[in-house]
């Protein structure tokens, strides 16, 4: 299983590099630069910039010079941010990012999974349409309209939680409700199928007539199969609530990648979109690594690196 893991993470570093190049690709050919402003630059100024950021070379020194540095683990300078590296406001954001994001997951797993196995279990049940009810809501309802409308009724209305910022304690709660409700919503969906199709199989039958407790065959053996179809789903969405998500850190002014992000691109900072879409790229190559490692703990069917695990 190490040999596995050590040979996926050794393929993700040429995912790393076409990711690399085609976002600089695309950046250095969108229309309009970094430096662009209402009012123009004087001449000689907007010369300098472009030196002391080697904008002024031609575009295949300024990509090898980028992935020398990235080599190194140099991220380069942010444009936007002056006097800042990309690795240093990275540093800064990613952890409010994984906090919020971390708490966003634990809200989907465990929401989405107790959820989806109740109405699983009890198909066609009025709680059975009750969860698909608000799991449709969950998924149709956009974030920022979520976010806003819990902005203004719970934060400015009622007054219970803060309605922005990031201060700690209750400051997490409405974002971290707002990122988990689409997960959530979809989690509970795909449990609840998986649960449908697994719940009446011989071997849950099989269990059953030993004697053991309807909650020891939902956990032990309707639960841990049902599953399988929810890992698929978990190392994209992983990724993206570690690595905070745009429109949510945006709503509630969360310091976080996403914000960062979104005044980044705004702003053409080549070297602070780059450095984000990196970080998500390789949280998107080590959440599927530990999505096919948890596919053969809950499954020893299933074959890791031509043993079985």
């Amino acid at each position: 299983m190490i040999r596995y893991a050590l040979l996926r993470l050794l393929q993700g570093i040429p995912v790393l590099l076409v990711v690399a190049t085609v976002t600089f690709a695309l950046l250095r050919f969108l229309p309009g630069g970094p430096f662009d402003r209402e009012k123009a630059l004087p001449p000689e100024i907007l010369r300098n910039i472009e030196a002391r950021y080697q904008l002024d070379e031609p575009l295949w020194y300024q990509y090898a010079s980028y992935l020398g540095g990235l080599v190194r683990g140099d991220l380069g300078p942010s444009y936007k941010y002056v006097g800042r590296d990309v690795a240093q406001i990275l540093g800064e954001a990613l952890p409010v990012s994984a906090q919020l994001g971390t708490l966003a997951l634990a809200i989907a797993l465990v929401g989405g999974v107790s959820l989806g196995l109740a109405a699983g279990v009890r198909s066609t049940s009025a709680l059975d349409r009750v969860v698909m009810l608000l799991s449709v809501l969950g998924m149709s309802v956009p974030s920022f309209v979520l976010g806003a409308g819990l902005i203004l009724g719970v934060g400015l209305y009622l007054n219970w939680l803060p309605a922005g910022l990031w201060e700690g304690g209750s400051y997490v709660v409405l974002p971290a409700l707002t990122l988990a409700a689409l997960p959530l919503a979809y989690i509970a969906q795909l449990t609840r199928t998986s649960v449908i199709d697994v719940v009446d199989l011989d071997y849950v039958r099989t269990a059953r007539a030993k004697g053991l407790s309807e909650g020891r065959v939902r956990r032990h053996h309707v639960l841990r199969n049902a599953l399988l179809a929810v890992l698929t789903y978990f190392g994209p969405l992983l990724a993206i609530l570690l690595t905070g998500s745009f429109v949510v850190e945006k709503i509630y002014a969360i310091p976080g990648v996403g914000r960062f992000f979104v005044t980044a691109v705004t702003n053409r900072d080549y070297p602070l979109v780059l450095g984000v879409t990196l970080v998500y790229a390789a949280m998107v190559v080590l959440a599927n690594l530990l999505v096919d490692l948890l596919y053969g703990w809950l499954d020893p069917r299933i074959r890791i690196g031509g043993e079985r695990t």
